[in-house]
């Protein structure tokens, strides 16, 4: 599903009246998770002392991030049409900001960001709006680095109520995130692969509620073939001390090691859990961004 198809599943209702806008043709989507009963607290406006403003919504949650591969223009291009879409099909933009106006480094650590690698956020140039439309919700995130651009859009619906589809709009199916099937791939040919979906509040080792794709696919695979053996293996970043931080990154992995046995089925014994603490860094420890990438947890086959 690409940004395009997002946006008449997202606009149903008026896709037939409204034109769909034309979206670059690099985006593909990296991510995606759906919990059919969740919370999200959208930002409405700047934060200020330290302060985000939210109003919390329940329903379905969608959180899909897309990357735009080589992509050259400007993150208001990537997000102007997207309002535009969004103001056709009824919503009320109540918050649209850029990096520093919405509050930089703090506004960014205050609001929910998919991690690394499928959402990356330059604190010098990213974009923010957020919308409301009667009691469904959705914000978009735009940033971009040297190379790429990424798109994070969360949505709210009401529990219960189905996806508008009249009969002249576009019907798509649901699809599978496309960096699941890659993960077992990338798993069977270097032997590790980051579960980039998990979700775990800022020095936490509680994994958050909800279904996480990748350890669906896992599980999955294991199920297929029963003589796999995996490693479920924790990283921090450099904030704190190494002691604590090994610690920290091994109920991390073991908090995995929970779902996938608890959740999934899965034999005790073909499952361990270690914790590596900061000694193997993807990037610098220096910035905001590298530290968010090294705050991981993978998985290692041990036995194919």
């Amino acid at each position: 599903m690409n940004l395009r198809a997002l946006f008449l599943c997202l606009c149903a209702a008026t896709a037939a009246q409204a034109q769909v806008p034309i979206l670059p043709d690099e985006a593909h989507q990296v991510t995606e998770r759906i919990d059919l009963l969740d919370s999200y607290d959208l930002p409405v406006g700047v934060i200020s002392d330290g302060v985000l403003p939210v109003r919390g919504f329940e329903g379905r949650v969608d959180r899909r991030a897309w990357r735009l591969t080589g992509y050259s223009g400007s993150t208001l291009q990537v997000i102007d049409p997207i309002r535009a879409q969004l103001i056709q099909a009824g919503y009320e933009i109540v918050l649209d900001c850029v990096a520093r106006t919405c509050g930089g480094f703090d506004f960014r650590f205050a609001t929910e960001v998919i991690p690394a690698p499928d959402m990356y956020v330059t604190l010098e140039d990213f974009r923010f709006l957020s919308a409301i439309r009667k009691d469904e919700a959705i914000s978009v995130l735009v940033s971009r680095t040297r190379a790429d651009a990424y798109v994070q859009v969360v949505s709210v619906t009401p529990a219960g109520r189905p996806r508008p589809a009249p009969e002249d709009a576009v019907s798509l199916p649901e699809t599978e995130p496309q960096a699941q099937p890659d993960l077992i791939s990338t798993l069977t040919q270097t032997g590790h692969a980051v579960l980039s979906d998990l979700e775990f509040a800022t020095g936490s080792s509680t994994l958050s509620a909800g279904s996480y794709a990748s350890l669906a696919a896992l599980a999955e695979a294991m199920q297929r073939a029963p003589e796999m053996r995996v490693a479920i293996v924790g990283h921090t970043d450099t904030v704190g001390q190494l002691n604590s931080n090994i610690a920290l990154s091994k109920r991390r992995a073991e908090a995995v090691r929970d779902r996938l046995l608890g959740d999934h089925g899965i034999a005790p014994g073909r499952v361990d859990a270690e914790g590596m603490g900061y000694l193997s860094p993807l990037t610098t420890n220096l910035t905001p961004e590298g530290r968010e990438t090294n705050r991981r947890v993978v998985v290692m086959l041990l036995q194919p």
